[in-house]
């Protein structure tokens, strides 16, 4: 799979043992930078990993911040993306199974390097059921976006 891989300066170590963790995982990564703890603005990665997403370059997205939650903010704003974050295995598999979420946002100070790598193998191996009740409401968020 080829995934889009970001983070500010708080999420800079975790994206890098991710993307090295990937890779031995056969994954293609896109790394959308930050490249060093240098501060930086989340929003900036946040929608650069939806970019890469939207335009086809990857199948989904992780973007890694402090706590996780100003970069899926960042990454709604964009309409085809449905990002969530997800701190353990089970909202990493469910909200790709039934809302098909594309962008998995983690947050560097909440999870370890551990949890994190199964956090995102969830993700990755889960699919979207495509059952009617999941379709039904995804058609509605797309509403809300249009």
């Amino acid at each position: 799979m080829r995934i889009a891989l970001a983070a500010d300066h708080a999420g800079y170590e975790l994206k890098e043992h991710l993307a090295k963790w990937l890779t031995e995982q056969g994954h293609a990564v896109y790394d959308l930078g930050t490249h060093s703890t240098d501060p930086v603005d989340y929003p900036d990665f946040a929608a650069a990993a939806a970019r890469a997403v939207l335009d086809g370059r990857a199948n989904r997205a992780i973007v890694v911040c402090g706590s996780g939650a100003g970069a899926c903010i960042a990454a709604n704003k964009f309409a085809g993306i449905r990002a969530a974050v997800a701190q353990e295995t089970y909202t990493a598999r469910q909200m790709v199974e039934h809302d098909d979420v594309n962008v998995l946002c983690l947050g560097s100070r909440v999870i370890g390097e551990k949890l994190a790598e199964a956090v995102v193998a969830e993700f990755l191996d889960a699919e979207f059921t495509g059952e009617e009740r999941h379709r039904r409401r995804l058609e509605k968020i797309q509403a809300l976006e249009s």
